[in-house]
């Protein structure tokens, strides 16, 4: 039986292109985890200049890429990855129609790091926030003006079809919400596991997704001793769960775990546990057709009173909605 049509991810590369934030896209979206349950893509590198060879940023060996624009009337998602040329250097002006035609059409077009001068040089951002590295901030504010960009910011989504990420590991962050946004949470947390990356991430440019935080989560997982609480907790949402408990799994005061807590995860145990009750809302909305009270209890907050309440502050939409949105066929 044939493989069904692969959907198109086009990541858009110039001379001396990133390594790291091209090989974010390839990881994310170029390997094939069909056996993990995540859809497959077909990624493709192009230029305007295609077929061509072109020398990394760091120069330390060449990328040949095969296609030219064409491909980008095909592609669903187009990646422009950060741009090495200077910002006194124009976009081609080809560049700029394609993307144009490509967002008018529906494509999903995303900028990482300072590639968000290609992004903003289509006009397409005009009037909207974007995010980009804090060092390339002011330049390209100059350069664009008309764009708000945001140095406090990991990602920025406005449900436009436009995304745009800060400096280099901030463009795993939208990526994965990428993949979140297009095939739920599950799948986001199939590759963030794979990775050994968190699903939701806050760092030094807090997170922002239309206009809200989002999920707190631990950054560096396996490089402290209280991951086994938090790995603990996890598995027991549905319990009414004790920071002293926490702290005893932990082998620290209640005092220390405190303390300590934040300067893993960049919150409160508290909130930390509502963010993981939500998120495991998540993935019960998208995979069974249990009711929104049930839902509540198996998570640990209780009724669906409760459950509506912090995911909208969190999530930004109510259960029913978010199940509407990204809901799997259910047996």
């Amino acid at each position: 039986m044939p493989r069904p049509r692969r959907p198109i991810v086009a990541v858009l590369v110039f001379p001396k292109v990133s390594v790291f934030e091209t090989a974010v896209a390839s990881e994310v979206f170029g390997l094939d985890r069909v056996d993990m349950g995540v859809p497959s893509y077909r990624l493709v590198l192009c230029n305007p200049a295609a077929p061509i060879l072109l020398a990394t940023k760091d120069g330390g060996f060449s990328a040949y890429v095969e296609h030219d624009l064409r491909v980008l009337r095909r592609a669903e998602i187009i990646i422009c990855p950060g741009w090495t040329q200077g910002f006194e250097v124009k976009v081609p002006s080809n560049v700029v129609d394609e993307l144009r035609r490509a967002h008018k059409r529906g494509a999903w077009i995303a900028s990482f790091c300072s590639g968000a001068h290609v992004l903003a040089s289509t006009g397409l951002l005009d009037g909207r926030t974007a995010a980009t590295h804090w060092m390339h901030a002011p330049a390209l504010q100059q350069r664009h003006p008309l764009v708000r960009f945001d140095n406090e910011v990991l990602y920025v989504d406005d449900d436009s079809g436009l995304f745009t990420s800060a400096g280099t590991a901030a463009a795993i962050d939208l990526s994965l919400h990428m993949m979140r946004k297009r095939h739920g949470a599950e799948v986001a947390n199939v590759i963030a596991r794979r990775m050994v990356m968190p699903a939701h991430r806050m760092g030094g440019q807090a997170q922002f997704i239309t206009n809200r935080p989002d999920l707190p989560t631990f950054t560096d997982p396996l490089a402290d001793p209280l991951v086994d609480s938090l790995e603990w907790a996890r598995k027991n949402l549905s319990t009414d769960i004790a920071v002293a408990t926490l702290a005893k799994r932990a082998k620290m005061s209640p005092r220390t775990y405190a303390r300590r807590f934040p300067e893993l995860t960049g919150t409160t145990p508290l909130q930390w546990l509502l963010s993981q009750r939500v998120l495991d809302s998540q993935r019960l909305l998208e995979r069974t057709g249990l009711s929104i009270e049930r839902i509540a209890n198996s998570v640990g907050l209780g009724t669906a009173a409760n459950l509506r309440v912090h995911f909208g502050r969190i999530v930004g939409v109510s259960p029913a909605h978010y199940r509407r949105t990204f809901r799997t066929d259910v047996a």
